[in-house]
C-alpha cells in the first residue's frame, strides 16, 4: 500500500475516532471503546474492500457487512455517514428520541446497515446465512463480512455458527475479531478466557489470519489472505490485536470506556488530542 493511501485511510479513521467522540457526547450514552479500536478495520472495508455504493446502498450485488457486536454502532454510524451514506450531522442525535441512529443499529432506520444487531452472536449467525444465500443458492459473487468482539466468542452461538460456515464452505465469509481484551466486566481473560482463539477457529476449519488490527498494511494482508483462500471452501477469520479506547489516552486499555459517554471535560480532551493526531498525520 502506498504511503500516500495509507496517510488517507489513518485520516479517515481518526476523523472517525472524532466522530464517535462527538455522537457519544451528544448522546450522553454509547459504547466508545471497542468502536474506537475496530475503526480502522471498518474504515479499510468500506473505502477498500467492499464493493458497496452510498448512492445505491440496497444494490442486490454489492458485499454485505455485518457488525456483530452492535452495541460499537457510532464507530459503523461514523464511517457510513463520511462514506455519503447519510449527512455526518446526524451523528449528533445519536440514541434520542426519533433519530435514525439508535444504540444498535437498524436496517429498517438507517440507509447502509445490512442487518440489525445487538444481541451478541446472532450477527455472525445472520453473516452465514447471507453467505450461503450468496454461494450456495443464488450463486452470485458477493463476499460477506462480520465483526465480532472478544468477548462475544463467549457465546455459545457463536460456535454454531462457526460450525455452520465450515459445514457449508462458506469461503465468500470472512470474519474479524476485535482482539482489545476487556468487556463489560472487565479482561476478557477474568470473565471468560477463549484463548487459543486462533486454534479454536483453525479446529472448526476457518483460514485463520492474525495481524495488528491498527496498521493498515497489515489489514491490507489479512484481506489478501481471505482472497486467496477463494476457491477452498474454508471460511476465514481475522484476528485484530487492538487496543480499546484507541487514540484518546484516557480511554486507552480502560475497560470503563466500554459503555460510557464522555462529559464535556472529557470531550474537550479527546478532541484536542485527536485534533493533534490530524496534525501528526498530515505532517508524516
Amino acid at each position: 500500500m502506498t504511503p500516500e493511501k495509507i496517510r488517507e485511510l489513518k485520516l479517515f479513521a481518526n476523523r472517525g475516532r472524532m466522530n464517535i467522540i462527538r455522537a457519544t457526547h451528544a448522546g450522553n450514552s454509547g459504547h466508545p471503546g471497542g468502536s474506537l479500536s475496530s475503526i480502522d478495520l471498518m474504515t479499510y472495508l468500506y473505502k477498500v474492500e467492499m464493493r458497496v455504493n452510498p448512492q445505491d446502498p440496497k444494490a442486490e450485488d454489492r458485499d454485505r457487512f455485518v457488525l456483530s457486536k452492535g452495541h460499537c454502532a457510532p464507530g459503523l454510524y461514523s464511517v457510513l455517514a463520511q462514506c455519503g451514506y447519510f449527512p455526518e450531522e446526524d451523528l449528533v442525535t445519536l440514541r434520542q428520541l426519533g433519530s435514525h441512529l439508535q444504540g444498535h443499529p437498524n436496517m429498517n432506520m438507517t440507509p447502509g446497515i445490512d442487518f440489525s444487531t445487538g444481541s451478541l452472536g446472532q450477527g455472525f449467525s445472520a453473516a452465514t446465512g447471507m453467505a450461503n444465500a450468496a454461494k450456495n443458492v443464488l450463486h452470485r459473487d458477493i463476499n460477506v463480512y462480520a465483526l465480532l468482539g472478544d468477548g462475544e466468542l463467549a457465546e455459545g452461538l457463536v460456535w454454531e455458527a462457526a460450525e455452520y460456515a465450515a459445514q457449508y464452505r462458506l469461503d465468500n465469509l470472512c470474519i474479524a475479531v476485535d482482539i482489545n481484551g476487556l468487556q463489560i466486566d472487565g479482561a476478557t481473560k477474568d470473565v471468560m478466557n477463549m484463548e487459543p482463539i486462533d486454534a479454536k477457529f483453525e479446529a472448526f476449519g476457518f483460514n485463520v489470519v492474525r495481524i495488528n488490527g491498527h496498521d493498515f498494511n497489515e489489514i491490507e494482508k489479512a484481506f489478501t489472505a481471505f482472497h486467496d483462500a477463494r476457491g477452498q471452501g474454508k471460511p476465514t477469520a481475522i484476528l485484530m490485536n487492538t487496543t480499546k479506547g484507541k487514540g484518546v489516552s484516557f480511554m486507552e486499555n480502560q475497560a470503563g470506556w466500554h459503555g460510557k459517554a464522555p462529559n464535556d471535560e472529557q470531550f474537550a480532551q479527546a478532541m484536542a488530542e485527536l485534533e493533534e493526531e490530524e496534525k501528526k498525520i498530515l505532517a508524516a
